[in-house]
């Protein structure tokens, strides 16, 4: 454990940011499976629907670092490409 009073500190913080990513990354994953089950249940607007709230969180968190940039780009594409694909 820490002794100094800023490794206290800084140990507090990054406890704290530790469960927030974890959070962000939960509410992330929980989106992206929700596309996925319309997808899997052919329902073209229901997907098309938590898709519009999925993307969003994708660009947000893959711009923050909380996901690569790239992952966050894969996971778009591939999920529009099944949606176009329900059509």
């Amino acid at each position: 454990m820490a002794n100094i009073k800023s490794a206290k500190k800084r140990a507090k913080q990054a406890e704290v940011r530790r469960q927030r990513n974890v959070s962000a990354r939960s509410m992330l994953r929980t989106a992206i499976k929700k596309v996925v089950k319309a997808i899997e249940s052919k329902d073209k607007a229901g997907a098309e629907a938590a898709y519009k709230i999925a993307e969003p969180l994708m660009d947000r968190y893959g711009s923050r670092g909380l996901i690569h940039k790239n992952k966050a780009n894969r996971h778009k594409s591939r999920l529009t490409n099944h949606i176009k694909a329900l059509a």
